[in-house]
């Protein structure tokens, strides 16, 4: 088991946010967590990364209890963290970007800077352009490079799709699968199910901070029900 969150609750001020979440991810097992804007999706990732500190709960990654550790602690065990808003530094150059989260875990290291514009080779012709002067697809497909530069085992991307045209979202998907194919597990948040589920085996359904569904990929779909009640637009 490379993840165990148990009985997590998350608040923003006084404002109750997760509300006893409880799931387990296998190392190299493609999960997402599917629902609504708003469901808590961004918060369990904070939560898990410790961008949030639970007030209640633990988790679990890899055998460590991180539970409440800063987020540069957790990084050093192997948990990269792709947010949702990106992140990256706009008066930085692409190469700038990614050599500022260079990180070495000794006889674990698998990226540098030579894997990883391979692996991303639109970057490559863009190495000297600032992260201001790029694209939303652009920046995205930076922000995961920069993740991979820490060289993590497991990754927490945060909805990845948001805001990408519908062929710059056909390319992302297919550089997270090839991602996974090179044995780092990804747990992935996202709105968009129809681009989850092409990703992922199994999927976990949020709503209002509680965990209301577990399931395989063959489920969801086969429950219309679930799907128009929690993650219809």
């Amino acid at each position: 088991m490379i993840l165990e969150v148990e009985d997590l609750h998350s608040y923003y001020g006084t404002s109750h946010i997760l509300q006893g979440l409880s799931f387990a991810i296998d190392k190299g097992e493609p999960v997402c967590l599917l629902g609504r804007n708003g469901a808590g999706k961004s918060t369990t990732f904070k939560s898990i990364i410790g961008l949030v500190k639970p007030r209640r709960g633990r988790v679990i990654f890899q055998g460590v209890d991180i539970t409440g550790k800063n987020p540069f602690q957790i990084a050093r065990l192997g948990m990269g963290y792709v947010p949702e808003d990106r992140r990256i530094y706009p008066d930085l150059t692409v190469l700038e970007n990614l050599e500022v989260a260079r990180q070495s875990r000794g006889a674990e290291d698998h990226w540098n800077l030579a894997r990883v514009m391979e692996t991303f080779p639109d970057l490559a012709p863009l190495q000297n352009r600032k992260g201001r002067q790029m694209s939303g697809g652009q920046q995205q497909m930076l922000t995961i490079a920069r993740c991979l530069m820490g060289n993590p085992e497991f990754i927490l991307l945060d909805e990845p799709s948001e805001g990408l045209a519908p062929l710059v979202v056909a390319d992302l998907g297919n550089l997270i699968a090839r991602i996974q194919r090179e044995g780092i597990t990804i747990f992935l948040a996202e709105q968009n199910s129809v681009f989850a589920l092409r990703l992922v085996k199994r999927a976990h359904v949020i709503d209002k901070g509680l965990l209301e569904w577990q399931g395989s990929v063959e489920e969801i779909a086969a429950n219309e029900e679930l799907r128009l009640r929690y993650l219809s637009i």
